[in-house]
């Protein structure tokens, strides 16, 4: 049963894709006085996704935030696009599903937005909404984090899922 839900849902995102839909607006959000992402609505087709793929609003999983820098302590975040990895579930995504989605490092704490997920063993990239939230100023820059950058002491936290960006 799951698997003809995820069949839809890579067909979806197929289609998504097709339009050039996904991820349109990734990084390309305003941005507040303080460097930090703006409000920005999640597109109908992620919202789709994430009720066929019960992917509810404040679903939380354990995130690498850069594939490329896996269990590096402390890490380094560069301003852009970021390919991320799941370690635990979220909802019918199972690790290690990639996470797609933008860094913002001109704030006094890092943004990370996610816009899409690729779930092991497929090709198709899936939209979503999700957001990584940390307690207690864990996403803050640490010292030596040059313009563009930002150095940080963990390299995973929490990705929570969201149906807007706040």
């Amino acid at each position: 049963m799951v698997s003809r839900k995820l069949e839809r849902v890579c067909c979806l995102a197929l289609s998504v894709l097709a339009s050039g839909c996904v991820g349109s607006t990734m990084g390309r959000v305003s941005l507040r006085a303080d460097g930090t992402p703006g409000p920005e609505r999640c597109s109908e087709e992620a919202l789709e996704a994430m009720r066929y793929l019960r992917l509810a609003v404040g679903a939380g999983a354990l995130v690498e935030f850069d594939v490329n820098q896996g269990d590096a302590e402390p890490i380094t975040l560069y301003e852009g696009r970021v390919e991320s990895m799941l370690l635990s579930d979220l909802g019918t995504l199972d690790s290690p599903t990639r996470l797609y989605g933008y860094v913002w490092t001109s704030g006094p704490q890092v943004a990370i937005r996610y816009y899409e997920a690729r779930p092991p063993d497929s090709a198709a990239r899936v939209p979503i909404c999700a957001v990584v939230r940390m307690a207690k100023g864990q996403m803050q820059k640490l010292s030596g984090s040059l313009p563009g950058t930002a150095v940080l002491k963990y390299s995973r936290g929490g990705v929570f899922i969201v149906d807007k960006f706040l």
